[in-house]
């Protein structure tokens, strides 16, 4: 008999907004605006993306806890790229 399939996971996909550079945290100094397991709020700032030299803070628009971190500090990322 085939495997059973695995149990489904709600997730929900938190998107770049824009085209430009990721940044997990506020400044190199500080600790990451969210980890893996953090809970967070439509209102939680999760990122920066760095875009023509403005710094837009993302937020998450949901509520929920951080699964997985698609994107590391200092990477390019696309118009609707998964970041979260």
């Amino acid at each position: 008999p085939p495997p059973p399939a695995a149990p489904a996971r709600n997730l929900v996909e938190i998107k770049s907004p824009m085209v430009g550079t990721f940044y997990s945290k506020p400044k190199p100094d500080k600790p990451d605006y969210v980890t893996v397991g953090a809970k967070v709020t439509p209102k939680t700032v999760v990122c920066q993306v760095e875009a023509m030299k403005l710094f837009n803070e993302i937020t998450a628009d949901c509520s929920g806890t951080v699964a997985e971190v698609c994107v590391k500090n200092g990477d390019a990322v696309e118009f609707n790229q998964v970041l979260f």
